[in-house]
């Protein structure tokens, strides 16, 4: 069974020649300068990119009554033409039950960025088998916002500091710095061993790859691996964590690490390669002291973004957030 956005749901079958309408939106402030592509993922929430596409190149889309193409920009005060599209019926069960409504612990927040503190075990958007994350929570716990996009990602395992853009604007700007290395990003990590203090550089090649299941993972790689992506991560001892004897624990390193590009598991790969696991992670730890862990309460992974500088995308003054450990991290570290 197919849906249809645009259209009044039928009471029965429709007539050939009662189609459902198309619909006009007006262009606002904040989606100026859009591709028109773009512009309708946003707006045909469900609909698949291939069918976007189609639906330009028809000229069933249209920009004040004319063809545009997928490139087109979007201007302030333009009518797009939206036709009815069909959505699939897991698409439309989706739009009927939402995501619950959640606000998340802010750190920062104007008219242009929200920084919140995102809990460990909460994704940042829905997908590969989570119906809904934090974005979605947001949305739906502001729903006079018009416009809340993600700036960047954390993996679903790693809290801290998450940047949220309120204004189109501001999520090119920071996502430019983000891509052109200008943002400071530093997690705070719990690795098994005692980390050389001189071990202060990680430049190693990273390689993206798939698992027989479909699951995702990462490997360092060499230099001439032709989809080896460079990877660099800084490394600072911060604390050293004795070995607990008595709960079958080794000892352990609190380290503060800032990485200088934005790799898929950057962190976790890098820091594995040296032989000190991040502890909790179920990917590419030690498995077998994962669950001693368990049993004394440590559930999660321990990394998180701690620390975030960024230049303000309204008044470009430099911005330095700190989000402090989670207690069930900071209570597993004794008090140095």
């Amino acid at each position: 069974m197919k849906h249809i956005i645009g259209g009044k749901p039928p009471s029965g079958p429709a007539p050939a020649s009662n189609p459902p309408a198309a619909r006009l939106v007006e262009v606002d402030e904040d989606s100026a300068g859009q591709r028109l592509d773009n512009f309708l993922i946003r707006h045909l929430k469900g609909v698949p990119k291939t069918h976007v596409y189609r639906i330009i190149r028809s000229g069933e889309v249209r920009i004040n009554k004319g063809r545009a193409s997928a490139d087109t920009r979007v201007e302030a005060g333009d009518q797009v033409r939206l036709p009815p599209v069909r959505v699939s019926e897991k698409v439309a069960e989706k739009a009927e039950r939402p995501a619950p409504a959640r606000e998340f612990p802010i750190l920062l927040e104007d008219e242009h960025v929200i920084a919140l503190d995102k809990p460990a075990g909460v994704a940042v958007h829905g997908g590969s088998g989570v119906s809904f994350g934090v974005i979605e929570q947001l949305r739906q716990a502001r729903p006079a916002a018009k416009f809340l996009e993600l700036v960047h990602r954390l993996d679903r395992d790693t809290s801290g500091i998450l940047l949220v853009a309120k204004k189109r604007s501001a999520l090119t700007h920071l996502q430019d710095q983000f891509r052109e290395r200008e943002t400071g990003k530093t997690y705070l990590a719990l690795v098994t061993g005692v980390w050389a203090a001189s071990n202060k550089v990680i430049d190693l090649p990273l390689h993206k790859y798939l698992q027989a299941d479909g699951e995702r993972r990462v490997r360092v790689t060499t230099a001439d691996d032709p989809d080896g992506m460079r990877s660099i991560t800084l490394v600072k001892v911060r604390q050293k964590v004795p070995a607990r004897q008595e709960q079958g624990l080794p000892a352990m390193t609190l380290l503060e690490v800032t990485i200088k590009t934005g790799r898929t598991h950057q962190i976790r790969v890098h820091l594995a390669s040296q032989g000190h696991a991040i502890v909790g992670d179920d990917k590419y730890g030690d498995f077998e002291l994962n669950k001693r862990l368990q049993k004394l309460g440590m559930r999660r992974m321990f990394l998180h973004a701690w620390r975030l500088q960024f230049n303000h995308p309204a008044n470009g003054e430099r911005v330095a957030l700190n989000a402090e450990l989670p207690p069930e991290l900071a209570d597993f570290v004794p008090s140095a």
